[in-house]
């Protein structure tokens, strides 16, 4: 029998008229089952000066925070120098080569996807997302952003709604918070 996987969120980023908005449902599910429904995903760091968001693994995901929190530390704080010292980090350490996490950070002039192979992605649209229902959440975002004169955070808000109607790993319970 193989052994059911944690399969946990959808989060999704937005940079938009000077503001930076991330947000995050909170289903954590295991195999069919919805194991929790309020999980906390967003994070903010450094005295709230930056906003994570990350998917993947529970504990993986915690583990990768802690470590992107102390590359903000080495780093005064600069987003881009810490995302892309832990990637280089990720690729090369054994034991974090084996982390199933991805994750979003953001501060009011960047926005960055870090991944476990080693990607710093800086998307030109202004837009990102991860987990299960980030191909829908994303697809939502970049509709509403050109049609729409709606704000970073309301565009999350939104999007994410309508990644929740369509993945069945993603719900309504949905936080956003907001760097500008």
């Amino acid at each position: 029998m193989r052994k059911p996987s944690f399969r946990s969120t959808t989060i999704l980023a937005v940079k938009r008229q000077g503001q930076v908005a991330i947000g995050g449902d909170g289903q954590v599910t295991l195999g069919a089952v919805v194991m929790k429904a309020d999980a906390h995903k967003i994070r903010r760091l450094h005295g709230g000066k930056v906003v994570v968001g990350f998917a993947g693994a529970s504990a993986d995901a915690f583990a990768l925070l802690e470590r992107f929190e102390a590359k903000l530390k080495d780093f005064q704080g600069s987003v881009p120098r810490a995302a892309t010292e832990l990637a280089k980090e990720w690729r090369m350490d054994r034991a974090l080569r084996r982390l199933e996490a991805m994750m979003i950070a953001a501060d009011k002039d960047n926005l960055l996807l870090v991944s476990g192979t080693g990607d710093v992605i800086q998307p030109t649209d202004g837009v990102a997302a991860i987990g299960s229902g980030g191909a829908y959440a994303i697809a939502a975002a970049r509709a509403l952003a050109t049609h729409s004169q709606l704000s970073a955070k309301d565009i999350v808000a939104a999007a994410l709604g309508i990644a929740a109607d369509l993945c069945i790993y993603t719900n309504r319970n949905v936080e956003v918070e907001v760097v500008e």
